[in-house]
């Protein structure tokens, strides 16, 4: 149905009575997504590093729409992915005043800064963009199993195509790319979503685990984060052939919503080289299919967070 007619915001399926958790709600694909979920009827959790960001975004997103009554459903919660000891926090808060969460949206991340460690003590970007959301997603699924259609929908990146897992030096301490530890939390989060899914189906859980990308959008993780070349690059060079982050944040918003999406599913653009256009499911990069790869990834992930999920 999705290759017969394009498809669209419009098509989000009513989502009144659901609750969705969206990682870096107050900008970019994040907002987006909140703002047409919310649109549709559902509860959106807004988990932002930056409390005052996430309430100045609901306030605008409240004031351009005031016929909507978007103010009742968008709910702003402190997360710092970078930090386990706040996403633990989250969870435990979450878990005192909601019984369920029905989609849980692994969307925050963080583009080629320059080196930086985390509190615990990890490479920022493969801290925040991906062990975050693993800590986060195995502290929730409890929530999750209690939903409606739950489903755990991961954002990654075209570039983990091209990425490798850096194991023999995760914090790049020996020698750092700001690109290329970007792409590899791009591929732990594709292997990370693919995985998850291979691990709830053999569970027998509700839970569906879907991977989407967002193509080429113009988001403020180009200029927020990056410097140098990146910044020059992504920031002002190519920006004006992105597309905006309404376009980007479909295949995210099929993913969560979609009747038809499926579990192990990479949802992204159906244009060229999949930078822009309509999502559809396109393939998964032969990184993050390898059997070792996840185990490995999978065992220093619980290992650095303290979270354990099914097997």
């Amino acid at each position: 149905m999705m290759q017969n007619q394009r498809w669209n915001a419009d098509r989000i399926p009513d989502q009144t009575g659901r609750v969705t958790v969206v990682t870096g709600a107050n900008s970019g694909l994040g907002l987006a997504t909140t703002r047409a979920v919310a649109a549709r009827g559902g509860h959106v959790i807004l988990a932002v590093r930056d409390e005052d960001k996430g309430r100045r975004a609901v306030r605008d997103l409240t004031a351009r729409h005031p016929k909507d009554g978007l103010d009742a459903r968008l709910e702003v919660r402190g997360l710092d992915l970078a930090d386990l000891e706040s996403v633990r926090a989250f969870a435990e808060r979450l878990h005192a005043d909601h019984p369920r969460v029905d989609v849980l949206i692994n969307n925050a991340g963080v583009l080629a800064p320059p080196r930086t460690l985390s509190p615990q003590g990890h490479e920022l970007q493969f801290a925040g963009n991906h062990l975050g959301h693993f800590a986060l997603t195995g502290l929730l699924l409890d929530l999750l199993t209690e939903g409606r259609d739950p489903r755990v929908v991961t954002v990654t990146s075209v570039n983990h195509r091209k990425a490798r897992i850096r194991f023999d030096d995760l914090t790049g301490e020996r020698r750092y790319s700001p690109m290329g530890y970007y792409d590899q939390s791009k591929l732990a989060n594709a292997v990370f979503g693919r995985e998850l899914h291979r691990r709830l189906t053999a569970a027998g859980s509700p839970v569906r685990s879907i991977l989407a990308h967002p193509g080429y959008t113009a988001t403020n993780l180009q200029t927020d984060g990056p410097t140098g070349l990146v910044s020059l690059l992504f920031g002002r060079l190519l920006r004006p052939l992105a597309q905006s982050p309404a376009d980007g944040a479909l295949p995210q918003l099929y993913a969560a919503t979609a009747p038809e999406a499926a579990g192990g599913q990479l949802i992204g653009p159906d244009g060229r080289g999949e930078l822009r256009g309509a999502p559809k499911p396109v393939e998964i990069g032969l990184p993050a299919t390898d059997a070792a790869t996840a185990r490995r990834l999978w065992e220093i992930s619980e290992a650095a967070t303290g979270v354990r999920f099914p097997h």
